[in-house]
């Protein structure tokens, strides 16, 4: 490889190493180094270098973000996830699980699965606070959920990843990703679940798996009573007026008390039917997810003019800086050759199993520090020439680099991690960032071996 090769891949590095330690957006640093490659290296006008935006992508992120922000403003994903609840009536072991599907729901919706964790954890945590259940399972379930939805069709990262694969002539079925995808994390998840209650027998723990119903009743207030916290108010919402909160209950262990019916408002109403028709036009008539939803949050504006300017600011941009930025930077790597060595150089160091392998970990490790939307748009291209052999499974490799990079954002490092500890209730938040780290070693250790085991290494052998 040449300087002029080295040199824009040594820069990649250092954008993820200055974007972990400084807080600032790597996608700024991305477009940066994109003029500046291909600028001084290929001698690329402004258009030249900016023909490989990605603008599809960030209409897709605006469109997404800035309706489910209307629908976070109305109340119906307060709705939602209530009504999720009271299907189980609020049994102490399904709860837990309720909170997972209702994460997986609203990423696989289009929701960000950070947006989802902030939505999400606060009853959670309060929740674990009240039924004396570990907070580093049931945040770890949440963000699981959050995660095994996300590669979903109609999801950001689901269309990035499609979109990274075909932009390099390869296809691969987006319904395979999201199923593998929240296949692992619903594994992880029980085996969370599992491993934790085996430990707590074992030591003797303050806190159980499953929790206890006569610890989420004793004071007599529902887990997202006034006595939670302030998180609990994050959870509360705006559903018409009528209270959110409910009462955990088992069918023997039980203290029940009646929390008054959901009134569904005609603002929430629409909402939801515009929930419908987006899933309903995006996955069976094929239209834009990017123009259908900017539509749908358009309607939902005329319901709330004075509201709908912080639904615009409410738009991840920090996102779309961040996808645009590397996407950008990626695609000028592409063009002057270095992805291309990049990826030969690592076909050279064994069998191409190995190699998949190695990618996982690096996308995996690196991701429990860095952005995963980021790292998804920098390693997937470095893949495309090892699957371009036909030794490996596509859809199986793909999958494994992607789940491999979300799994790990159960560290404290990482935006979900960090609001799951910020929501934690009745514990020692330092001891539980201890657990939180060590868990995020754990799984850093085990998940990307265990995606490219499931698929990767068995489909090869099989076939």
């Amino acid at each position: 490889m040449s300087s002029v090769e080295i040199l824009p891949l040594i820069a990649l590095v250092a954008m993820f190493v200055i974007a972990s330690i400084v807080p600032i957006n790597i996608g700024i640093l991305g477009f940066i180094g994109a003029f500046a490659v291909g600028a001084l290296a290929l001698g690329y006008d402004d258009k030249e270098i900016l023909a490989s935006f990605p603008s599809s992508i960030v209409l897709t992120i605006i469109g997404v973000t800035y309706f489910f922000g209307m629908a976070k403003k109305n109340g119906t994903i307060d709705l939602l996830v209530n009504a999720c609840i009271r299907a189980v009536h609020g049994r102490v072991t399904v709860v837990p699980w309720v909170f997972f599907f209702s994460a997986s729901v609203l990423t696989a919706l289009g929701t960000f699965s950070p947006a989802a964790v902030a939505l999400i954890s606060p009853a959670a945590m309060s929740f674990a606070a009240k039924a004396r259940m570990s907070p580093l399972v049931i945040g770890i379930m949440t963000i699981n959920g959050a995660h095994a939805g996300a590669f979903s069709p109609i999801s950001v990262s689901g269309v990035l990843v499609h979109d990274l694969v075909e932009k390099n002539g390869l296809s691969i079925n987006p319904w395979t990703l999201f199923i593998a995808s929240y296949g692992i994390n619903l594994l992880l998840s029980i085996l969370t679940v599992l491993g934790y209650s085996v430990l707590a027998r074992m030591r003797n723990l303050e806190y159980t798996a499953t929790g206890s119903a006569m610890a989420a009743a004793t004071d007599g207030h529902p887990f997202g009573g006034p006595e939670s916290g302030p998180a609990s108010s994050s959870y509360r919402g705006n559903t018409g007026g009528s209270s959110t909160t409910l009462l955990t209950r088992t069918r023997t262990e039980i203290a029940e008390t009646k929390s008054p019916a959901l009134t569904v408002t005609a603002v929430q109403k629409l909402t939801l039917v515009l929930i419908g028709a987006l899933l309903v036009l995006v996955l069976v008539f094929h239209l834009p997810i990017s123009f259908i939803a900017i539509a749908a949050g358009a309607l939902l504006a005329f319901t709330d003019l004075k509201g709908q300017n912080d639904a615009i600011a409410g738009i991840s941009w920090s996102t779309v800086l961040l996808v645009a930025g590397m996407v950008t930077y990626i695609s000028v790597l592409e063009e002057i050759g270095t992805i291309d060595h990049v990826a030969h150089l690592a076909i050279t160091i064994g069998a191409p199993l190995v190699v998949a392998l190695v990618l996982c970990y690096v996308i995996g490790a690196t991701s429990a520090f860095a952005s995963s939307t980021a790292l998804l748009a920098a390693i997937i291209p470095l893949a495309m020439p090892l699957l371009d052999t036909g030794a490996l499974p596509v859809v199986g490799v793909v999958a494994a680099l992607a789940i491999s990079a979300t799994v790990v954002d159960v560290s404290p490092f990482s935006t979900n991690g960090a609001l799951v500890l910020a929501n934690a209730q009745g514990i020692d938040r330092r001891a539980f960032y201890r657990q939180l780290i060590i868990n995020a070693g754990i799984v850093v250790a085990l998940a990307p071996a265990l995606c490219w085991t499931v698929m990767v290494l068995v489909p090869a052998l099989a076939s």
